[in-house]
């Protein structure tokens, strides 16, 4: 059996002249929670809407479960899933509308309440959906998706209009999803929220991908960056032409350098900026977030 719940190999999709997924590849393993990102327009939703069964591959191919995808009706029946926003009918209830769903897609009844409480809407599945808040409709979204017990739970902007608190419960959500033997794949923008739970990554631009991975290793990879103050903000340009002379790229930031370096560099500095008479009040080596990362590859990637 796979080990893999998500497959991807030469995936491609165009429309007309244009690659909206240009010969990707990556691999989702069991169990895990995967983190797709990339920004708009970088070819999120094409890749999930061919793993869906959706649309059709221009070229390549893909497996989701250990099925091909030119069979969804295959693996269709194991995934759970939440793209481009939850539909329902606005005159019903939050229970009402899972009652329904769970009819047309022949899953038991009694899922319904116990996912509304799974969700954080257990008090709430009376009121009319039309009465929800954007979150709680976000939230009630999920628990459709979780109608048929899936293996593998794919959701796109699953956090979007949720407060830190809906945030942090759909985090821990996916956490308790994911340690109970369900993949999640989950598309976000709030790079900050995947770090804390994303084992895995999947990074887009431009319909290519440029990194796939654990977090871990990319993190790890990252250049280190030193945050550099000195005593008088007028010494600013001047440690920065220091760093640059010395083949380091430096940015100002609120009032501090930014020296991407290695940690071991930070002793040369201090001492070059002395000989330059130039007193650093604070200098900090800090390793970079993965929306910091993020936006560094995807410079290097277009330039």
């Amino acid at each position: 059996m796979s080990q893999l719940a998500i497959s991807v190999s030469h995936l491609t999709k165009k429309y007309g002249d244009r690659r909206a997924l240009s010969d990707a590849n990556f691999e989702v393993p069991l169990g895990t929670i995967c983190g797709f990102v990339g920004p708009n327009g970088s070819g999120k939703t094409t890749t999930i809407r061919m793993l869906l069964g959706l649309i059709a591959p221009t070229d390549g191919t893909a497996r989701v479960l250990g099925e091909n995808i030119l069979h969804p009706e295959k693996y269709l029946p194991r995934v759970g899933a939440m793209i481009e926003g939850p539909a329902f009918y606005p005159a019903l209830s939050g229970a009402e509308n899972l009652r329904v769903l769970a009819s047309l897609g022949g899953f038991p009844q009694d899922r319904v309440q116990p996912l509304l409480e799974r969700v954080g809407l257990g008090d709430r599945g009376g009121s009319k959906y039309k009465t929800y808040s954007l979150g709680m409709k976000q939230r009630l979204g999920i628990a459709a998706a979780l109608l048929p017990n899936p293996e593998l739970l794919i959701l796109d902007e699953p956090t979007n209009g949720l407060d830190p608190s809906g945030i942090h419960e759909v985090r821990e959500l996916m956490r308790d999803l994911a340690s109970q033997g369900t993949t999640v794949f989950v598309s976000s923008h709030l790079l900050g929220e995947l770090e804390m739970i994303a084992e895995y990554l999947v990074m887009l631009r431009e319909g290519e991908v440029i990194y796939t991975g654990t977090t871990a290793h990319l993190l790890e990879s990252a250049q280190p960056i030193l945050v550099v103050k000195p005593e008088y903000e007028i010494d600013l340009p001047r440690v920065i032409a220091i760093a640059q002379s010395n083949g380091h790229k430096s940015t100002v930031i609120d009032g501090c350098a930014h020296i991407i370096s290695k940690e071991d560099w930070a002793a040369q500095l201090n001492r070059l900026a002395f000989e330059a008479g130039i007193t650093l009040s604070s200098l900090t080596a800090i390793r970079p977030s993965l929306e910091e990362t993020f936006f560094t590859l995807t410079e290097k990637t277009g330039e």
